[in-house]
């Protein structure tokens, strides 16, 4: 199976920016959609940034205008730019794939392992 390896997480104070990568184990031979996604302590997981393969992008409304989605296919990579952060930003993301075509076959939702992402007042 494909795996997904983030990278990027940190402790930063509030109004700072952070960026995490993802980054695929095997090369993608298709992934129509990745995404990220973050669980807060407490919290369910929620949907935080979308991107198709052809760079069409969708956001939370509460990262909208502050954070950042992209890809870089050649690479078989995805990107979170996260500017203007806020306490409440703090939780693991997660990368995300709903489905991976690659030279192992075809994967469906792919998880990474998470980065932790902690925002200070």
């Amino acid at each position: 199976q494909v795996q997904l390896v983030e990278s990027g997480g940190g402790l930063v104070q509030a109004g700072g920016s952070l960026r995490l990568s993802c980054a695929a184990s095997e090369s993608i031979t298709r992934s129509d959609t990745m995404d990220w996604y973050r669980q807060a302590p407490g919290k369910q997981r929620e949907l935080v940034a979308t991107i198709t393969s052809g760079g069409s992008t969708n956001y939370a409304d509460s990262v909208k205008g502050r954070f950042t989605i992209s890809r870089d296919n050649a690479k078989n990579t995805v990107s979170l730019q996260m500017n203007s952060l806020k306490p409440e930003d703090t939780a693991v993301y997660y990368c995300h794939a709903p489905v991976v075509v690659s030279r192992l076959g075809v994967d469906y939702n792919v998880w990474g392992q998470g980065t932790q992402v902690t925002v200070s007042a």
